[in-house]
């Protein structure tokens, strides 16, 4: 029966079927670095299939009887997701039709030009193995992992997984980094569901969406009275989480004013709500989360540098998803059934050309986006696969380029400074202006980082006074 699935390092395996031996020896002969084997009848191909595992079959039309239209229909039947390339001759595009109507894959005409074939079959093999992958990862969906939010199987998510373990046996504080839409409350209420406080309160606050009046009544507490509108007593965050686990949701926008506050209830393990004159005791594990660069906050003088160690003990950073790789495909089929579960939909499936655009596309909005984007994407579908039309214009329209920008003008030669200028400033665009985030992108020291920035001029003044007096004698 069919055995593995070829690794990338493998060669294409081609089953190629044509009734003329000669043009059968042709193939073989030019397609050199694939593996192909010939047949010359549609019987002793559908032995093959059934015996052996092929990425690609390649079938003349013209075979006799039902010829090549039998072969696309019978390799269907024995594997949905094996392409099929029917070779036609010149002239015969309506039988060709009916070939892709009967589910091929695409079709070449004679006379054939190989180097063409040789990119078809190339992006049909690419094709299955693609599609195989979105069937293996939904299959996968629903096990270890998806119970607590995390989803993932990549490099990037076996380490801060492996981390998150480990920090969830401790009640030191963590602080959490990522960029926004990264998912930090998810891995936060992750780690607090690992914890021996799992059974405990679980609070999360958004500093940045409380009014700055409010937040310090939010988190310590208030009496009666305290101030207009307190029109009762009420507890506050660190007191209703006693025994488990308080999540403090972009911390870096915490008004400076109530940083010395914050510091002293995490040192001290009390709080003073507003209006009283007597401290509460709390048993909390603290957690904070940021996407600011809150080393250059402290620098700037925005964020107290006391309070930077102290939420600092532990220190996690969430990968963004552009990095995760084939983890885009684990939580879009996740997303997909949850949303098509609660549309009551029959739309169970993604499309392979869906798929690597989901690949391809950099989620400037991280896992939040592409959330957001199956959730349209499960409304707008009419059928049992999502296509490119249920997505947004700017994922279905996003064209890939790998390739590196380093002038406008094709015949300028540029200096290997200005393209180094370049690639920092791009990278530092791509991570939202985290210096901190960037310069370990870049593999450099943030000194360094910021030296090189100062010296491109697009420093902030409050950066520059900041580093003015920086070791100059660090190396890049």
């Amino acid at each position: 029966m069919a055995g593995q699935a070829p690794t990338d390092q493998e060669p294409i395996r081609v089953l190629a079927v044509d009734d003329d031996p000669r043009f059968c020896e042709l193939l073989s002969d030019t397609l050199v670095g694939l593996s192909v084997a010939t047949v010359t009848n549609e019987a002793d191909a559908f032995a093959r299939v059934h015996q052996f595992e092929f990425d690609v079959v390649l079938t003349d039309l013209n075979l006799g009887g039902a010829g090549g239209i039998a072969v696309v229909q019978r390799c269907a039947e024995l594997d949905p997701e094996l392409p099929v390339i029917v070779i036609t001759a010149f002239g015969s595009i309506d039988t060709a039709v009916a070939a892709m109507r009967a589910g091929a894959y695409d079709f070449v005409t004679k006379p054939i030009e190989m180097d063409s074939l040789r990119f078809t079959i190339q992006r049909a093999a690419a094709t299955r193995r693609l599609r195989r992958e979105v069937r293996m990862l939904r299959q996968r969906v629903g096990g270890s992992g998806a119970e607590s939010g995390i989803i993932g199987e990549s490099v990037p998510t076996r380490r801060m997984v492996e981390r998150m373990d480990r920090f969830a046996a401790v009640d030191a504080p963590l602080l959490l980094r990522g960029e926004s839409g990264a998912g930090k409350e998810i891995v936060a209420r992750a780690i607090h569901l690992r914890s021996r406080r799992r059974d405990a309160p679980w609070v999360a606050i958004n500093v940045a969406a409380l009014p700055t009046s409010l937040i310090e009544a939010e988190l310590f507490g208030h009496t009666r009275g305290a101030f207009t509108g307190a029109s009762e007593k009420r507890q506050g965050l660190f007191v209703r989480a006693d025994g488990g686990t308080l999540l403090l949701d972009e911390i870096g926008e915490l008004p400076l004013d109530l940083q010395p506050k914050l510091l002293r209830a995490l040192e001290e393990r009390v709080v003073r709500p507003v209006g009283s004159d007597r401290d509460v005791p709390f048993d909390v594990r603290v957690i904070a989360a940021t996407n600011r660069d809150l080393e250059a906050a402290v620098e700037a003088g925005t964020f107290r540098e006391d309070l930077f160690f102290r939420l600092s003990v532990l220190d996690l950073e969430v990968p963004p998803l552009r990095v995760r790789g084939r983890d885009i495909l684990l939580l879009a089929q996740h997303f997909l059934q949850r949303f098509a579960t609660a549309a009551g939909k029959e739309v169970r499936e993604i499309g392979s050309d869906v798929a690597q655009r989901l690949l391809d596309y950099p989620w400037p909005g991280n896992v939040r986006e592409l959330r957001n984007a199956l959730e349209r994407a499960v409304t707008l579908a009419d059928g049992a696969a999502l296509k490119l039309l249920d997505f947004p214009e700017r994922i279905r329209n996003y064209a890939r380029s790998d390739v590196l920008v380093v002038s406008h003008n094709p015949t300028e030669l540029v200096p290997l400074e200005l393209v180094e200028q370049r690639y920092i400033l791009r990278v530092l665009e791509a991570v939202g202006d985290n210096k901190t985030q960037a310069a370990k992108i870049l593999g450099l020291g943030r000194k360094t980082l910021y030296r090189k920035l100062e010296r491109y001029g697009v420093m902030a003044k409050a950066d520059r006074s900041s580093h003015s007096d920086e070791d100059a004698s660090e190396s890049d």
